[in-house]
């Protein structure tokens, strides 16, 4: 089965008027990711922003939780950032993964639009079920990330319909769906 990997990219991101911009870290989705990831048994999430001082943000909030006092306060959250790496681009998280397994990920990005290029939830499963290639996800913050980003890489995802009209999500909290959706329990077939 290959792994899975995930990224959270902070640019290039569109903010709503369109305008390419670096969106800030949000403590909440450091954390929140961290801990849907280690559930879905993710290899390593990918907190990826080009500003240093942003990353050295993470790097504090991380160390707080891995080593300082909430390392003994919450001993599953020291758990959950085993598997998060805090790299400056897309690019690098692309690296480290074809370092890590030796040959380059197939890369799918999320998007609330579809694109011709569109795979389903169902197709990607089966990849990382039955397929011979790693899987790197990225997410994108803000409004999403640019439409040439979007196209550089292999495909993708449809995106995630609720049953009403709106359709902005969190991107915490569709990382989780879709983690479910690739990696979690086959629920329907239970009875």
């Amino acid at each position: 089965m290959p792994n899975l990997y995930i990224g959270l990219v902070h640019y290039p991101i569109y903010n709503k008027h369109m305008d390419v911009i670096t969106t800030a870290i949000t403590n909440y989705d450091i954390h929140d990711i961290a801990r849907a990831a280690i559930t879905y048994d993710v290899s390593r999430y990918f907190v990826i922003h080009n500003i240093p001082s942003q990353r050295e943000l993470v790097a504090k909030i991380m160390e707080h939780w891995q080593h300082g006092f909430g390392s003994s306060y919450n001993p599953d959250r020291k758990e959950a950032f085993k598997g998060v790496e805090l790299v400056n681009s897309i690019k690098t998280a692309i690296d480290e993964v074809t370092a890590l397994e030796g040959q380059r990920p197939l890369v799918c990005t999320t998007d609330a639009r579809t694109y011709d290029n569109t795979i389903t939830y169902s197709q990607l499963r089966k990849n990382l079920e039955f397929g011979d290639l790693p899987v790197l996800v990225l997410f994108g913050t803000g409004y999403g990330m640019t439409k040439e980003t979007m196209e550089d890489f292999d495909y993708i995802l449809e995106p995630v319909y609720g049953h009403g009209e709106y359709n902005h999500l969190s991107v915490r909290g569709a990382v989780s769906i879709i983690l479910d959706r690739l990696r979690g329990e086959v629920w329907w077939e239970k009875e």
